[in-house]
């Protein structure tokens, strides 16, 4: 077992690196079909999959599942990531690991930069299709929500998770972080406010920060523990 767990260790790095890479062109390769509008057919249909057959301005479901939508699309905004990012540099600091919570600030400030230019960049108009369920005031590709969100919530949930001795808790922390990404980026589809490659480009990318923060966090801030905890 213990030469298994070595083996792994040496080889994750890569499987990290790999990870990153792949999600890096996948954004290119993907960017390039939504600038030759070849994604066109794929997010009308899912987007209107979404509404009330015979009325566009209404979500499906109920009012209530309008407001859950609101309330995980929140959870992408401006306001909650930076709560999360400073409780998350305060729980790296209080945990001995300034460095890494250090880190996880930058990662998240140039992660942020990183989407602005690219927004620029695309200059995607937003779905006219649909109304819009939630105020937005910029381009739509890549989703912003949708990549902060992975930039986020992956990136300080890895920092997090790598404060814990415990295996199973690193892996839930880990967890509940991907959950969070996925439901934020689907909130901004159904909500009417991004078309569903924006929200899959926002990911890609969002993934392959998060990757690297990873592969940089394994060297600046190697993981110890001074006992031997169970998983």
């Amino acid at each position: 077992m213990g030469f298994i767990a070595n083996s792994w260790k040496k080889r994750f790095p890569l499987l990290l690196a790999f990870i990153a890479l792949g999600a890096l062109g996948g954004f290119f390769e993907f960017a390039s079909e939504v600038r030759e509008k070849e994604t066109e057919t794929f997010d009308e249909a899912v987007l209107l999959s979404m509404r009330e057959p015979g009325d566009l301005s209404d979500p499906v479901g109920s009012h209530r599942m309008e407001e859950i939508a609101r309330d995980l699309t929140a959870l992408g905004g401006v306001t909650i990531l930076s709560i999360v990012t400073l409780t998350s540099f305060g729980v790296a600091v209080f945990s001995g690991r300034a460095k890494l919570g250090w880190l996880g600030v930058l990662a998240v400030i140039a992660g942020s930069v990183i989407t602005s230019i690219l927004k620029q960049g695309y200059d995607r108009p937003r779905p006219e299709l649909v109304e819009h369920g939630s105020w937005v005031n910029n381009a739509s590709f890549p989703s912003g929500h949708s990549m902060m969100a992975a930039v986020v919530y992956l990136t300080l949930g890895i920092l997090v998770a790598r404060t814990q001795p415990r295996r199973r808790v690193r892996a839930f922390i880990v967890f509940i972080s991907v959950l969070l990404t996925i439901l934020v980026g689907l909130s901004r589809v159904y909500l009417g406010v991004h078309w569903p490659s924006d929200v899959a480009g926002g990911w890609m990318l969002g993934g392959a920060w998060a990757a690297l923060f990873w592969l940089v966090a394994m060297k600046v801030d190697p993981v110890r523990h001074e006992r031997r905890v169970e998983n």
